[in-house]
C-alpha cells in the first residue's frame, strides 16, 4: 500500500542535522512507494532542498516566514498544520529531538490524531506500520501501531540509518506562505551552551565522565580524546551536579538519550538512571577503578583502573593509529 509521507526536516547553526536525513529514510520505508514530503521551516537555501532531494525527498516544501526563523510553538504548530492541510499525508514524521518532542504532541492534539514517540525502528507490510519504542527506560522494546486516522511518529535521532544519497534525484520545490496569527511568545535572543562542536544526541562516539573526573578539569582528559575520537563529551548527572560541567551534557533518564556506535564511560558507576540514557548504544566501554561498579554489567569491554591514567594511554594510541 503506498502512502503520502510528510516528514519535518530541521536546521541547527545553518546546517540540516542528520536526523532530518534519517527521518526521511524512515519516511520511504513507510512511504511503500509512495510520495515522501519534506517540510523544512525558518531560513533555506535551494541547496538545503537539493540535499533534502538526493536523501529522498520527493517534494520540499520551505516556508521562510520571518516568525519562524527561530522555533516557537505557536509558529510552527500553525505552520505545520498548514503544511499538513496543503499536503494531506497518511503519515507524519518528526525527529525526536527538543524541537519534535515539543511540537509533534501539539499538532497531535489539534489535528485529532494519535500518536507514537522516541520510535527505534518501523516496520511497513500491507495496510500497517508497526514502530518499535523502548519501554521501562531502555529495558524492553514494545510494537505499537495507529490504527485510525493519519499515522503520527517521532524518530529517536541516531537509530534508523540515513539512506545512501543519490546525486541525480531531484524534488519539486514548493515556496510555501504560512499565514502564523497569535503568537504568544517572542524570542529575543539566543544564549547557546555546548559542550563542543557535535550534537551529543546524533554522535557517532561520546566520552562521558561521570563523578569520578573529581573536578571540572577533570574532564580535560576527556575532551583531548574526543578530540582524536571526533566524539562528543557527555557527562552523568552527578557530575552535572558536583557542577563539574553544564546540565547541556548531562546523558540519562533525566538528560539526553543518546545511541552512538562508541559509548566511553569514565568514571561513571551506572545507576539505572543514567543506563536509561545511553544503554543502547551500540558498543560501551566503562573505565572505573571499581570492578564492582554497576557499568560494567552492560558494558562491551571493561577497563579497571584509574581514568587519568588510562584515558591519556587511550589517546596517545589512537593518535598513533589514526595518525
Amino acid at each position: 500500500m503506498s502512502r503520502t509521507v510528510l516528514v519535518m526536516a530541521e536546521k541547527r547553526n545553518g546546517n540540516l542535522r542528520n536526523v532530518s536525513f534519517e527521518v526521511l529514510a524512515a519516511g520511504r520505508k513507510a512511504a511503500a512507494g509512495g510520495k515522501v514530503v519534506a517540510v523544512l521551516f525558518g531560513e533555506s537555501t535551494p541547496e538545503d532542498a537539493e540535499a533534502l532531494a538526493r536523501y529522498g525527498a520527493d517534494q520540499v516544501y520551505l516556508a521562510g516566514h520571518e516568525k519562524l526563523r527561530e522555533y516557537t510553538p505557536d509558529a510552527y504548530s500553525q505552520a505545520l498544520r498548514q503544511v499538513i492541510q496543503a499536503v494531506s499525508p497518511d503519515v507524519i514524521f518528526l525527529g525526536h529531538t527538543a524541537i519534535g518532542k515539543d511540537l509533534a504532541p501539539r499538532v497531535a492534539a489539534r489535528i485529532g490524531c494519535g500518536l507514537i514517540s522516541d520510535c527505534t525502528d518501523l516496520e511497513a507490510s500491507g495496510e500497517e506500520i508497526v514502530f518499535v519504542r523502548p519501554i521501562y527506560a531502555g529495558k524492553a522494546f514494545q510494537k505499537k501501531k495507529i490504527t485510525d486516522g493519519i499515522v503520527f511518529a517521532t524518530i529517536r535521532p541516531n537509530n534508523i540509518p540515513a539512506g545512501e544519497p543519490d546525486a541525480s534525484r531531484t524534488a519539486q520545490i514548493v515556496s510555501f506562505e504560512a499565514d502564523i496569527k497569535d503568537v504568544r511568545a517572542v524570542i529575543k535572543d539566543i544564549v547557546r551552551k555546548t559542550a563542543g562542536k557535535i550534537d551529543l544526541t546524533e554522535a557517532k562516539v561520546v566520552v562521558s565522565g561521570g563523578r569520578g573526573v573529581r573536578s571540572a578539569d577533570g574532564f580535560k582528559p576527556l575532551y583531548e580524546l574526543a578530540e582524536v575520537l571526533g566524539a562528543a563529551v557527555g557527562a552523568s548527572r552527578a557530575a552535572c551536579d558536583a557542577g563539574y560541567c553544564d546540565y547541556s551534557m548531562q546523558v540519562g533518564q533525566t538528560g539526553k538519550v543518546v545511541t552512538p556506535d562508541l559509548y566511553i564511560a569514565c568514571g561513571i558507576s551506572g545507576a539505572v538512571q543514567h543506563l536509561a540514557g545511553m544503554s543502547n548504544s551500540r558498543i560501551i566501554v566503562a573505565i572505573n577503578k571499581d570492578p564492582e561498579a554497576p557499568i560494567f554489567k552492560v558494558a562491551d569491554y571493561g577497563i579497571v583502573g584509574d581514568l587519568f591514567e588510562v584515558v591519556p594511554m587511550l589517546t596517545e594510541e589512537f593518535k598513533k593509529g589514526m595518525g
